[in-house]
């Protein structure tokens, strides 16, 4: 059973559950749950889970879009003492196969539609949907057992015990707070992603800082319409808001129409989304009509808010306390925030370390810079990840000198704000998602005619960052290339017969997720190096970035 001093990730709703057991804990679509209910609902999938054969330690990914069933499986796997592999829903292919076999998943919770995706030799649950789908079989829990010969052949076929019953096999497992209940997969600057060990104590400790920088309160009614395979969803706000027993709702996702009318019902006042979904809500037709003066509390982060577009939603909604939220998956997400009263003077600020989070600026060897000097900002802190799944090396590179390396760069100034100025690592963040530009250019570089790829990050005003891809092609290359690459790239077609920008971009397109394809391919002659040969990438941006 689980041990008496842990503070385990499930036991979050258990004490919500015991203090306000009828009170409403999340909607879904037609589906309600109180507290109550979601906690017997959590200790029954915990049971699925350990009667299909699962024990503690072992892996289980989660590939499928938002719902209350996707929320169960991960607080499921944490009662059952199992880790939980959250797995973006926009991967497919090798991207999808590499998450799946470098964590060694030994199980795929899955929505039926996104099943076929999947390599033939993962095993799988459906979520829902489907006759032995996880809901379907929560649903069935109470149903008389099945005779001896029966179970006995279904607990071979599954390698259990068939003696124990079902109803004891989730509280068979000891439970730790020191226990691994997570691995976050984030990319780096290579193509390969790394899955970032989160423990229940790490989790616990930033559930209770993003309380109270965040001043979440019970009774608040949040929406959640991000991805909850996304740290800063499930992390930061649903798990959050569980702990402090508010009510609260997932969407599908950030539909304009759908987060209108649940402000206008009353049945939401708390939304948190990366700036292109602030900007779309601002740009809506019905922005500027409906009653939405409901809404209190916006939280936004994952990238940088535009200030013109914080100034006309604070013009349209006055009484609309804003927070940036800033931090990565490594430390659980949430490091620093910027609150309410905070913006004035400093809109470019990422805020304050969050009360569990310890924070200074070094320079490359690691010695702390005085305020107002540009470097990398480091972290020591509970919320932090033991390291990478299977990546000693890199995850000694990461903590060295007693510190956390986080591969951003920042200014703090004189008051202890930061404002994050650059990154070590040639991570795009497009949209709220970090796209690694070295997989983009490995795709790019495979096509005959491409001499030079550069993949970068440009301002946009939809995606925050847009991928961009600065290529050079080929003018001695095989039969066919032709021509002779533009001069001052402005996208599009190349000067000559060479290959054009729609080409390139559906070369990346049939090799990467959707969201990793470049937006833009612009064409230069050659690309900026500096003396060792390595590509200055800051002049492409500032090149293409100008206005």
């Amino acid at each position: 059973m689980t041990q008496a001093r842990s503070n385990t990730v499930d036991g979050v709703l258990r004490r919500s559950a015991r203090r306000v057991p009828g009170r409403t804990a999340v909607r879904y679509a037609d589906r309600a749950w109180t507290y109550r209910e979601l906690d017997d609902a959590v200790t029954g999938a915990a049971r699925v889970l350990r009667a299909d054969g699962l024990r503690p330690g072992d892996r289980v990914a989660s590939y499928g879009h938002n719902s209350d069933a996707y929320l169960i499986g991960f607080l499921a796997c944490a009662r059952a003492g199992l880790v939980h592999v959250p797995v973006n829903h926009g991967l497919t292919g090798e991207d999808l196969r590499y998450v799946l076999e470098q964590s060694g998943s030994a199980l795929v919770l899955t929505d039926a539609a996104l099943a076929p995706r999947l390599p033939d030799s993962v095993r799988t649950m459906a979520l829902y949907g489907t006759p032995d789908g996880l809901l379907e079989r929560l649903a069935s829990r109470d149903e008389p057992e099945a005779d001896g010969d029966e179970r006995e052949a279904d607990a071979a076929e599954r390698n259990v015990d068939a003696a124990e019953p079902v109803a004891e096999v989730a509280e068979s497992a000891e439970v730790s707070d020191e226990d691994l209940v997570q691995l976050l997969y984030t990319s780096g600057t290579t193509a390969l992603p790394k899955g970032a060990m989160m423990t229940h104590r790490a989790l616990v400790h930033e559930y209770t800082s993003a309380v109270v920088a965040l001043d979440l309160k019970e009774t608040d009614r949040p929406l959640h319409s991000l991805p909850l395979y996304h740290s800063a969803q499930l992390h930061v706000f649903l798990l959050p808001y569980l702990a402090v027993g508010a009510e609260n709702t997932i969407l599908d996702g950030p539909d304009p129409g759908r987060i209108f009318d649940l402000v206008e019902r009353g049945l939401a006042d708390s939304l948190f989304a990366p700036p292109t979904v602030w900007i779309a809500l601002s740009n809506h037709p019905d922005f500027a009509t409906r009653e939405l003066s409901g809404l209190r509390k916006a939280y936004y982060g994952a990238s940088i808010m535009p200030v013109p577009v914080l100034e006309r939603l604070r013009a349209r909604l006055p009484g609309l306390a804003f927070y940036n939220c800033f931090g990565q998956s490594e430390i659980g997400p949430l490091a620093t925030v910027l609150g309410p009263g905070e913006h004035e003077g400093r809109m470019d600020s990422c805020g304050r370390p969050v009360l569990f989070v310890e924070a200074r600026v070094v320079d490359e060897e690691g010695r702390e810079v005085p305020d107002g000097t540009r470097g990398e900002v480091v972290y020591r802190s509970p919320q932090l990840c033991t390291g990478y799944w299977d990546k000693p090396e890199e995850t000694a590179e990461a903590f060295r000198d007693g510190w956390f390396h986080s591969g951003d760069l920042a200014v703090r100034d004189a008051e202890g704000y930061f404002t994050v100025v650059d990154r070590v690592k040639d991570v795009i963040n497009s949209g709220g998602v970090l796209v690694a530009s070295r997989q983009v250019e490995d795709v790019l570089y495979a096509h005959p005619q491409v001499a030079e790829v550069a993949v970068i990050g440009l301002p946009d005003e939809r995606w925050i960052e847009a991928v961009t891809a600065v290529v050079v092609l080929r003018t001695d290359g095989p039969e066919g290339a032709g021509g002779t690459a533009a001069t001052g790239g402005a996208g599009g077609e190349p000067g000559g017969a060479g290959v054009g920008e729609q080409e390139l971009i559906a070369v990346a397109r049939a090799r990467l997720a959707p969201f990793k394809a470049p937006k833009r391919v612009m064409f230069v002659d050659a690309l900026p190096r500096n003396a060792s040969g390595k590509v200055l990438k800051r002049e492409l941006r500032a090149r293409f970035g100008a206005p």
